[in-house]
């Protein structure tokens, strides 16, 4: 059975749904946009991701039975706000930025059209997603571009909650993962899935060759063996003996990798095992993954950085009100003028302005007005009239994330904090 994500919610959302309908105004027509005020880390520019979980979320947004019972056993609301959430369907329309696309601070990723009653019960559920999923993939491009062209592997679910494991290898995989450890984000969404043994297995036999041996037997040659777990030179000599030249690789988790890589690989060359890789492991970030750019790795694993989003767990998302229709039909802007909090008023429309040689050089952030000429639009209709007509395959998601840094300029290739690489210019 589908589990509802109804109550994937905060108690306020419907709370102000019981005003809102006692006041009279929970059927005015709303605008509610998702963007971020800055880019947590000081980075150069964040990535879209989490837009297919947030399609099949409100798919599941319903009051059932068992919710309403909940709702009423614990006096959440009133009985006329039982009655409208039991009829509860999203039946407005959203926008938003496709999965993979860079953004920057002010871009409205998502917008979010309808009653007021309707789009304000998605708030806490669209937030939780994007502002996981969103940092996760950020993470995970910088990471990317720090390895090149070496694969990088998602191994993080010891790391993090085991739903977060499974989104985390998803947004992942769409910013450029290779593949993931992840057995359940295989069945759901198709991802590779890659594994072969621990230290625990290595310490289960009595030496390290038969832990070798039992794993070459069961897995063939082409497996990739754990050589740290006593002596690393020792191991490697005892890999090749057993494996012959063509064993796929070796895994090294601690240590100097940067050394041990460039010593492990003079040794198996020396050895005749010209072909076999040199997987990295333990605890890497993008920094320490760019350090390694010069030894001979061959890929990386990498786990609790990504997972939490390499220092920044959040993408510090906002879901604001920015538009409503007034006690006599008109829609109005409306805006924050919070301290440290602001926001801009009105329905926005965003472009990415690009130079003649296709380079990125701004974010156009509209509310009226035209974009030059050659500006890329950046929003897609993802709902009409409540139904979904904007999914698409992650495999198209991870492309455009391809195009979409490369079309970046070469300063948000810096790893190092700073500006974002994109100025947002509003009208």
């Amino acid at each position: 059975m589908t589990m509802s994500a109804a109550l994937l919610t905060d108690h306020y959302e419907l709370t102000m749904v019981q005003a809102a309908l006692r006041s009279g105004a929970a059927s005015r027509r709303a605008v509610f946009e998702v963007f971020a005020r800055r880019l947590p880390g000081a980075r150069r520019y964040g990535v879209v991701a989490g837009t297919g979980r947030v399609l099949d979320a409100l798919e599941r947004f319903r009051f059932g039975e068992e919710e309403l019972a909940f709702l009423r056993d614990n006096r959440v609301v009133d009985d006329p706000t039982l009655d409208f959430l039991a009829s509860y369907r999203f039946s407005g329309r959203v926008y938003g930025y496709r999965e993979g696309e860079c953004y920057f601070p002010g871009s409205p990723i998502m917008t979010v059209e309808g009653t007021f009653a309707e789009a304000v019960l998605l708030e806490t559920l669209i937030l939780s997603i994007f502002n996981h999923d969103c940092a996760i993939a950020t993470a995970a491009s910088r990471m990317v571009h720090a390895a090149g062209e070496r694969p990088l592997i998602e191994m993080g679910s010891r790391r993090t909650h085991e739903m977060a494991a499974l989104s985390a290898a998803r947004a992942a995989y769409l910013a450029g993962f290779a593949a993931t450890s992840n057995l359940m984000a295989g069945r759901v969404y198709g991802l590779p899935t890659t594994g072969t043994a621990a230290h625990a297995f290595t310490l289960l036999h009595d030496s390290e060759e038969q832990a070798f041996e039992a794993q070459l037997a069961a897995l063939g040659t082409g497996t990739t063996l754990l050589v740290d777990t006593y002596d690393v030179a020792q191991a490697v000599r005892t890999a090749v003996e057993l494996a012959g030249p063509e064993l796929g690789a070796v895994r090294l988790d601690s240590g100097d990798l940067t050394e041990a890589a460039h010593e492990v690989r003079a040794q198996l060359d020396a050895l005749g095992a010209h072909r076999t890789r040199i997987l990295v492991t333990s605890d890497l970030d993008e920094h320490a993954i760019a350090a390694l750019a010069a030894a001979p790795v061959d890929g990386y694993g990498v786990g609790t950085s990504l997972v939490t989003g390499s220092g920044s767990p959040t993408a510090a998302l906002v879901y604001k009100l920015v538009a409503r229709e007034d006690a006599s039909g008109v829609m109005r802007p409306v805006a924050k003028k919070s301290v440290g909090k602001p926001s801009r008023g009105g329905r926005k429309e965003a472009f990415r302005e690009l130079d003649e040689n296709g380079t990125a050089v701004a974010e156009l952030v509209l509310t009226s007005g035209t974009a030059p000429d050659g500006a890329r639009p950046l929003q897609a209709e993802l709902v009409r009239d409540g139904e979904i007509v904007g999914r698409e395959s992650l495999a198209d998601a991870r492309a455009r994330h391809r195009r979409a840094f490369a079309e970046l300029p070469a300063v948000a290739h810096q790893l190092s904090r700073g500006d974002v690489a994109l100025p947002t210019v509003f009208d």
